[in-house]
């Protein structure tokens, strides 16, 4: 069974071991797979004044994330900072952050600016779709709304493009928008 959750609602999120040994915080999210899946994350120290670490968290070595922590089986999931957001690059993944970059059409609208990343937790946890700032293109302009993503995406450092299709298919609900991606998704589908 899978759910879906905004990738702001991870950060900050304590790492857990199997064994209740609290290690480490969420950091930063990294993409792979040109946005299309979430190869890891980034990690900060307990406490206050901790800052960030030098071990990342690769996605592969999650047990469970739940609504309060995110699970490992122990400490040696934890790998070199670098080398996990390496491996998300080398799998066709920028490693950037979409946060503020513009959604277009490929017929060129302007559909807003990013502001979160919806994401479904399975077996993998893959990108879905964004909360985006609606533009004047949408008819709920400067309200977040969420918006379905292909299972493929074209990104460049400012820009993200998205089917015009995906217009139809905006939602202002989390808990309906798995319905909104699997049609959208089904859409493309059909008309390949």
């Amino acid at each position: 069974m899978s759910r879906l959750m905004r990738t702001s609602e991870i950060e900050k999120r304590p790492v857990v071991t199997m064994g209740g040994e609290d290690i480490a915080q969420i950091k930063d999210i990294v993409f792979a797979a040109s946005g299309g899946e979430v190869g890891g994350f980034t990690l900060a120290g307990r406490g206050l004044f901790s800052g960030g670490k030098k071990e990342g968290l690769p996605w592969n070595s999650v047990v469970a994330l739940g609504s309060d922590a995110v699970m490992v089986v122990d400490e040696d999931a934890l790998q070199p900072k670098q080398e996990v957001i390496d491996s998300s690059a080398a799998s066709g993944g920028s490693g950037g952050n979409v946060l503020g970059s513009q959604v277009l059409t490929d017929t060129g609208t302007d559909l807003g600016k990013v502001v979160d990343v919806i994401i479904e937790i399975g077996a993998r946890c893959d990108v879905v779709g964004y909360e985006i700032e609606a533009s004047e293109a949408l008819a709920n302009k400067g309200q977040k709304v969420l918006i379905p993503l292909p299972d493929t995406l074209a990104a460049s450092s400012e820009h993200l493009m998205v089917p015009d299709a995906a217009k139809e298919f905006v939602s202002d609900d989390l808990a309906g928008f798995g319905a909104s991606v699997d049609a959208f998704r089904s859409r493309l589908k059909g008309s390949d």
